[in-house]
C-alpha cells in the first residue's frame, strides 16, 4: 500500500489560491502567480486555449511537487524481525590496589588499571551492534557511560579513568546494586554485567549478598573477573621475595556471584589470559529479544518529482519554439 510520511505537506497546495485571493481582495492589479515559462494574461486572452492549458499544466506541476513533498511510499507486506543485540553492564574497580603493576604489555611493566585499558579497548571495539554501558566503582559506585551503541564514546569513557578518583576501597556491592538498577529500567534487556575487580568488598552501602539477591530478582547474568599475579618478586631489606600481591582477592564471593546468577567466573593472571577471557565472553550468543513485525518501506517521491521535472522541460521547449515562431 501507498503511505505518506509527511501528509501534512498537502497544506502547502492550496497556497497559489491564497495569494491570488489576497491579491484580489486588496484590490491590486492582478499579478496571477505563474511559473516563468506559462504564457502571460495578454497572451493567454489573444489564445484562450492555450492560455487554459498553460493553467491547468501549472496546476499539475504544482501539485506533482506538493506530492513528492509529501514523501509517498510503498509499504510491504509485514515481516518478522528479531533483535538479536546484546546489552552489557562493564564495572571496572578503581581502588588503589589497581596500581599495582605487576602485569605487562609488549614487555613493558604497567600496573592492573592499564593493562585492563589496553585489553578493553579491543573488546569494546568488537561489539559492533551491542549496547554498552560502563560503571566505575572505588568507595561508591557511579555510571561513568550510560547504555549507548556508541562504542567510541565508552572506549574514551575508560580511557579518561584514573586511580583513586572516588577512593581506596572497594564497594563491590554498590557497582552491582547500580547496574542491576540501570538495567531494571529496560525491561526487554538480556541484562549482562562484567564487573572486573583485584579484591574484596571494603566499603559500599549495598553488601554482596544483598547485591546478589537484586541481580537474582532483577535476572541479571553476572560475569566476574578477578584481576592480578598470583607471585612477583620484591626487593626487601633481606634481599628478595616471592609475594602474592592478589591475596585479598576474594574469589569465593566472586565466583558465587557468577554462579548463583548464571555467568561465569574467570581469573586473568596476566594480559594473555585477560584476552583469551574478552575473547570467550565474546563467543556467547546473544540473547535474542521479542519479534517484531516491520514492514519493508520504499520511497516513491522521485515519481512525481520526475515527472514534474519532465513537464516542466516540456513546457520550456513549447514557450521557446512559440516565442520563434512569434519572432521568426
Amino acid at each position: 500500500m501507498i503511505d505518506f510520511a509527511w501528509f501534512w505537506a498537502i497544506l502547502a497546495w492550496p497556497l497559489p489560491l491564497i495569494y491570488w485571493r489576497l491579491r484580489k481582495a486588496y484590490k491590486q492589479p492582478l499579478q496571477p502567480l505563474q511559473v516563468t515559462y506559462l504564457p502571460t494574461m495578454a497572451s493567454a486572452q489573444r489564445q484562450p486555449t492555450s492560455g487554459r492549458l498553460s493553467r491547468y499544466l501549472g496546476v499539475l506541476i504544482w501539485t506533482l511537487l506538493v506530492v513528492a513533498l509529501m514523501r509517498p511510499q510503498w509499504l510491504g507486506e509485514p515481516v518478522s524481525a528479531k533483535n538479536e543485540a546484546r546489552e552489557m553492564m562493564i564495572a571496572v574497580d578503581l581502588s588503589g590496589s589497581m596500581e599495582i603493576a605487576d602485569m605487562t604489555i609488549a614487555g613493558e611493566q604497567v600496573d592492573r588499571l592499564t593493562m585492563l585499558k589496553h585489553v578493553m579497548r579491543d573488546f569494546i571495539e568488537r561489539r559492533v551492534g551491542d549496547r554498552l554501558g560502563l560503571v566505575l566503582f572505588a568507595d561508591t559506585a557511579y555510571v561513568q557511560a550510560p547504555m549507548t551503541f556508541d562504542r567510541e564514546t565508552v572506549k574514551n569513557m575508560l580511557d579518561e579513568t584514573v586511580l583513586r578518583l572516588i577512593g581506596e576501597r572497594t564497594a563491590i556491592g554498590d557497582a552491582i546494586a547500580l547496574s542491576v538498577k540501570r538495567f531494571a529500567e529496560r525491561e526487554q534487556s538480556n541484562k549482562i554485567l562484567v564487573l572486573v575487580t583485584d579484591g574484596q568488598n571494603t566499603a559500599g552501602n549495598v553488601s554482596p549478598e544483598q547485591a546478589l539477591q537484586l541481580a537474582k530478582y532483577y535476572d541479571v547474568k553476572i560475569y566476574t573477573i578477578g584481576v592480578g599475579a598470583e607471585e612477583i618478586i620484591v626487593d626487601g631489606f633481606f634481599g628478595q621475595r616471592r609475594v602474592n600481591p592478589s591475596r585479598d582477592l576474594d574469589e569465593g564471593m566472586l565466583r558465587q556471584l557468577a554462579t548463583e546468577t548464571g555467568g561465569e567466573y574467570f581469573r586473568a593472571r596476566s594480559t594473555e589470559e585477560l584476552e583469551r577471557i574478552y575473547t570467550q565472553l565474546d563467543s556467547y550468543e546473544p540473547v535474542q529479544g521479542e519479534n517484531q513485525l516491520r514492514r519493508p518501506q520504499t520511497a516513491l517521491y522521485h515519481w512525481p518529482l520526475g515527472a514534474s521535472w519532465l513537464l516542466l522541460m516540456l513546457a520550456l521547449l513549447a514557450k521557446t519554439k512559440t516565442i520563434r515562431r512569434q519572432h521568426g
